[in-house]
């Protein structure tokens, strides 16, 4: 009886002396991909490096990182964090939307212009994080020869997506390249 009353005391001094987090910490570093809504008004190539940097201007605002913003004028990828106190979902729908407001403020040629409901996020592991920067780097180079649609589908197969489970546009591709 005696040695359980010890063993007792000894955890609760034990869980006396652990220090209580009172903050949250995480490095959750996301792949985001997002296309333009309809072919009929992409992004001009001569704004893209101002949508680039304002995108990842709405994401520090929202306490996120953006490693690497960059695309193409018919899609945009990010490499950023995803700040602890928002769901993917909620930061992706604000990042899209104060930037659609912003590009229509660019021109009137904008004035349609808005991104596809959805998008694609994949994790980034630390070590690959280079890599990612790298591609999102050189998309211009990289699209001389691979398709947007192509590219998407790729990396929602190599996520583990299953091409025939996907919507027709990802069957579509599948026929050409992947």
């Amino acid at each position: 009886m005696r040695l359980r009353a010890q063993f007792i005391l000894s955890v609760k001094n034990y869980r006396a002396s652990i220090p209580v987090m009172g903050n949250s910490f995480a490095n959750i570093k996301v792949h985001l991909i997002f296309h333009t809504k309809s072919r009929g008004c992409q992004m001009r190539e001569e704004d893209l490096s101002r949508i680039f940097h304002y995108i990842g201007g709405v994401i520090r605002s929202m306490s996120g990182c953006a490693y690497m913003v960059g695309g193409r004028p018919d899609h945009i990828h990010v490499l950023t964090t995803l700040p602890s106190q928002i769901s993917l979902a909620d930061f992706v729908r604000d990042v899209k939307s104060n930037t659609t407001k912003w590009i229509k403020t660019i021109d009137s040629y904008y004035k349609d212009f808005a991104w596809q409901e959805g998008y694609g996020a994949f994790s980034v592991s630390e070590s690959n994080q280079e890599a990612v920067v790298h591609y999102i780097e050189h998309q211009k180079e990289h699209h001389h020869t691979h398709k947007t649609q192509v590219e998407f589908c790729a990396f929602l197969a190599k996520h583990g997506f299953k091409i025939e489970d996907i919507n027709w546009w990802c069957k579509s591709a599948s026929k050409e390249k992947l």
